[in-house]
């Protein structure tokens, strides 16, 4: 068992180093950051306003704005010496080898006999940045190759030398893991590791289809986007991301250090890019790159004439058809065997960068499983290149390479001589790893993996035996140890009258039966969009509302029964837990978040109120937040509350939306969302071990009445004459200072939950039958954005 680092020292504060320092000070750790000392008589300037700059960044690189206090500034003149405490230090100075080493070798003579050393390099050689340091200092010293931005992007490159020790290595993969929240990939010390060597081909690729095969960047983007299983970003924009600058400085120093790579001259600068870069057409930093923003328009450079221009139509055949494909494996088929451009684009780029990534082992990496992992967590793909052949047909795509003149390496030939037609088997490990063939040249490599062992819903549900109850939007799944998953995954995870009843009637199932408890999650990247709108206008259609006035009355007394249930249950939840969803949480009694949540009741941004309890639960955060149930004293927290919940604030992470109330102190946040299920178990067996008993009933809330209410709607009017809000804002801010502050009543009373559940129903009923808000629904429903009018 390893101890974790609590004090780690990040020596640059350039982009990279200040964003390291956030995340590991986002992780709890007191980081010491440190760059080279100023002139003048501020020899902290330059790190100061590096750092300032960094956290000023949208997304933010902090969980909060407080996290940052755990962040130290200093420069090396003054406090180098500092470093002799800590038990990591991580060098991210300029990619130089002689300063690296001139820093390292003063790094040796401060940090203790047990401090772990790394470089963040992606340019140099890692084992000779170590070079003429003691065997001492070797042994613990490896590359630590963090992605950009690093607390959003999943993959850590480790990259140990052949001095770096087992349990070193070992160590760094259970902290990036368990503390930090990555995906490790160990690579070997090649130019560029794993993910930028394949990622940086796929771009070479990308850009010579419009120079060299006659396609628009548009139409590029749209094949190499989401309708490839990749981000939206696709290859142009993503360039614009990055920085031209920085894609030509990779790929002109990766170009001469792999002189034995039989595609070097994929990587050769196109004269586009270096154009491009000359006439300082840098992407987004300096406005235009690949793309241009004009007004509303975003234009696109011309290869030859280096002008902006509109984007021409798409001339991809039947391209929206095959995007409309849900399942993934079966567009992508769909699309590889299209006959159109699009196809011919798709197929030509396809089989390069798989036959790429096959040949690429085992120099950069020993298993198809690590570049798949790296290229998934480094670069967004859904699946990664093995993955993809996998959905496409081992058989197929083989044959296609062979067709097209794509040379296959040996150890895929062996592969197909001994019959086996997939790279992965069960639980996903690569056929390398399953060693299926004796014969393999792939390389297995023996260097200890992070912990794979946590519960995966798609693992649970291969037994059917595992699956307790189910309808076509939901299950009851068994996790063993008498704990079951309530599991949904409706469009969205959205609260469907399906998610709902299946809810109910697994209440019932575990309150009777012989369970521990409870975990409501699932296996998304969010955990619920909330209401379905359209089943609820669908609703509000028919029966004059009776149909939503039932459902609102179900939900709320659903959630009641959650909030006092006899048995432990917890809410495992990541991304996006909005509305209904945020109500069902604030609900429930135990609460296992990933550090990325972003929670918050956003429901006035279609025109409506919390209606499932969302109001009655803040005001009454706001009343135990106060140091008394005197009006004064309470009313600081019911503001806030009023402005979250009008303004449909989310948070940027769990920990601030702990600090928004929305969840609660008490509330095990997890770096890693992969752990989810796994953490939410023990916290459901922890709580019956020591005998579990429900929060007591909430028999009285204190609300402040009619004085509270005109000063809260005085907050919105003054809002809306500033332009910040339209009228109807401000019209449902008042129906929201309604409730809040407990309806006529005219001064603060003490009140039952069930009075304020009340208030809710009566206000939102009518609220779905406005104009504006079935404007603001169908806006939303239409766009996936609110509509302010």
């Amino acid at each position: 068992m390893y101890k974790p680092f609590q004090k780690a020292a990040v020596l640059g504060a350039g982009v990279m180093g200040s964003q390291i320092a956030a995340h590991l000070a986002n992780a709890g750790l007191t980081v010491h950051l440190l760059d080279i000392a100023a002139q003048g008589d501020n020899k902290n300037d330059v790190v100061e306003t590096a750092f300032k700059k960094a956290i000023k960044q949208s997304p933010p690189i902090l969980f909060t704005e407080k996290t940052a206090r755990r962040v130290i500034l200093g420069n090396f003149d003054e406090h180098f010496h500092r470093i002799a405490d800590v038990d990591w230090v991580i060098e991210v100075v300029v990619e130089n080898l002689a300063i690296k080493q001139d820093l390292l070798a003063r790094v040796e003579s401060v940090i203790r006999d047990d401090t772990v050393v790394s470089t963040n390099t992606s340019g140099l050689p890692v084992h000779e940045i170590a070079q003429g340091r003691s065997e001492s200092f070797r042994k613990r010293f490896l590359g630590t190759h963090f992605f950009n931005p690093p607390r959003y992007l999943k993959l850590l490159e480790l990259i140990p030398t052949p001095d770096t020790e087992p349990q070193i290595l070992e160590k760094m993969q259970w902290f990036a893991w368990m503390h930090l929240g990555k995906g490790v990939v160990v690579a070997k010390d090649t130019p560029n590791f794993i993910a930028n060597r394949i990622g940086m081909y796929a771009t070479m690729l990308g850009i010579r289809g419009v120079t060299e095969q006659g396609y628009t960047i548009e139409e590029i983007d749209t094949l190499t986007g989401v309708i490839a299983g990749r981000p939206k970003s696709a290859t142009f924009r993503t360039a614009d991301l990055v920085g031209l600058d920085t894609l030509m400085y990779v790929a002109r120093n990766l170009y001469p250090a792999i002189p034995h790579d039989e595609s070097q001259e994929v990587f050769r600068v196109p004269e586009l890019l270096k154009k491009l870069v000359e006439t300082g057409s840098l992407g987004a930093k300096t406005g235009q790159g690949f793309y241009k923003k004009q007004g509303k328009e975003i234009l696109s450079i011309n290869p030859t004439t280096l002008a902006y221009e509109a984007a021409k139509p798409l001339d991809l055949g039947d391209i929206e058809a095959i995007g409309k494909i849900d399942d993934l494996g079966d567009h992508l088929r769909k699309l590889y065997h299209d006959s159109s451009r699009a196809g011919v684009f798709f197929r030509k780029l396809t089989l390069e960068i798989l036959g790429y990534s096959a040949r690429r082992i085992p120099e950069i990496a020993d298993r198809p499983a690590d570049i798949d992992r790296a290229i998934r967590w480094g670069f967004g793909w859904e699946l990664g290149p093995f993955e993809i052949w996998d959905v496409l047909g081992f058989e197929t795509v083989l044959a296609d390479m062979k067709a097209a003149g794509i040379s296959v390496p040996e150890w895929v030939e062996k592969m197909h001589d001994s019959g086996v037609q997939s790279f992965y088997q069960k639980d996903r490990l690569s056929w390398a790893e399953q060693k299926v063939v004796d014969a393999c040249a792939v390389c297995i490599s023996e260097q200890p993996k992070a912990p794979t062992d946590e519960i995966q819903i798609a693992a649970i549900k291969e037994d059917a035996k595992n699956i307790l109850w189910q309808n076509s939007e939901a299950s009851l799944l068994d996790l063993g140890d008498g704990v079951v998953l309530y599991e949904f995954h409706s469009k969205g995870n959205t609260l469907t009258l399906k998610v709902v009843e299946g809810l109910a009637k697994v209440l019932d199932i575990v309150e009777n039966g012989d369970y521990r408890g409870l975990v409501i999650g699932n296996d998304s990247a969010n955990f619920s969009g909330g209401a379905n709108l359209a089943e609820m206008a669908m609703l509000a259609q028919t029966d004059n509302g009776k149909g939503i006035a039932d459902l609102i009355v179900k939900f709320q007394t659903l959630l009641q029964r959650m909030k006092y249930f006899p048995k432990p249950i917890v809410a495992a939840i990541v991304g996006r837990v909005l509305g209904g969803g945020c109500e069902l949480v604030l609900a429930c009694p135990h609460v296992v978040a990933a550090a990325e949540t972003y929670i918050g009741l956003v429901e006035l941004g279609v025109g409506l109120i919390p209606g499932g309890g969302g109001i009655m639960r803040m005001v009454t955060w706001a009343a135990d937040k106060a140091a008394s149930e005197s009006p004064q004293d309470i009313q600081p927290f019911l503001r806030k509350v009023f402005e979250t919940v009008g303004m449909a604030k989310v948070s940027s992470s769990a920990h601030e939306g702990q600090e928004l109330g929305f969840l609660s102190p008490t509330t095990k946040i997890v770096m890693n969302a992969d752990r989810l299920l796994t953490v939410a178990k023990a916290e459901v067996l922890c709580l019956d071990r020591i005998g579990y008993m429900p929060p007591p009933k909430r028999n009285a809330v204190m609300v402040l009445g009619l004085p509270a209410r005109a000063m809260l709607e005085h907050a919105a009017y003054v809002m809306q004459q500033g332009g910040f809000i339209s009228e109807y804002d401000s019209y449902l801010a008042s129906r929201l200072a309604y409730v809040m502050t407990g309806g006529e009543l005219t001064v603060p009373a003490l009140v039952d939950e069930n009075y304020l559940l009340r208030l809710e129903r009566e206000a939102f009923l009518p609220l779905l039958q406005q104009p504006k808000t079935q404007e603001r629904i169908a806006y939303m429903l239409k766009t996936k954005k609110p509509l302010r009018n």
